[in-house]
């Protein structure tokens, strides 16, 4: 099981890093249609559009390399005065209860409208607008690494608790495999934490 957490921690990571380049291209396209609109009087809605598909794929296609670097949001006033062995029972718990069933949710609930945008060839009710199938694909495919994810987390919490994964060590005060980035440049995602 602890390969399989590797490779998910690889996986989202590349994923991760990969799509952080798409908020320089919508930054790009952004100023590009400005100057467009200023120099000539004229816009696309497809410029328009594509900058919040590309949002919508940094936001949901990195969601499972926040969870692995623990960047999400926590409420760690309670939790960061329990010994790690109960941070790690609460963890399990909140991925069982709670990550996990919204992950099962979304992705059922989503993909008939995918699928359906997809075969109708859906396109943005916006003159010169975009296919909606690939925006709306961010979805379930983004909880689904988001939910893989939830499941290395899982491994990784209960092999703490059987004593086959040591207790992590001090951190950002929360229950991390993946040491914080020192800098900027050295913020490399150390998935082979896992012996």
């Amino acid at each position: 099981m602890f390969g399989l957490s590797r490779w998910i921690d690889r996986l989202n990571d590349a994923v991760g890093r990969s799509v952080a380049w798409l908020v320089l291209a919508a930054v790009l396209i952004s100023a590009g249609n400005a100057l467009v609109r200023k120099l000539s009087n004229n816009s696309s809605n497809a410029f328009l559009e594509i900058q919040w598909y590309l949002y919508a794929a940094v936001f949901l296609l990195a969601a499972g390399r926040t969870l692995l670097t623990q960047d999400h949001v926590r409420i760690d006033v309670l939790s960061s005065r329990f010994s790690a062995r109960t941070q790690s029972w609460i963890e399990v718990f909140g991925l069982v209860a709670f990550l996990m069933p919204l992950v099962t949710v979304v992705i059922t609930l989503s993909w008939p409208l995918v699928v359906r945008a997809f075969v109708s060839g859906e396109v943005s009710s916006n003159a010169g607008g975009l296919v909606r199938w690939p925006v709306m694909a961010m979805l379930p495919l983004g909880f689904a690494l988001l939910g893989l994810q939830g499941l290395s987390e899982l491994i990784k919490r209960i092999g703490r608790l059987t004593g086959r994964l040591p207790a992590p060590s001090g951190g950002r005060g929360n229950n991390t495999d993946v040491p914080p980035a020192a800098t900027a440049a050295s913020s490399a995602v150390q998935p082979g934490r896992i012996p």
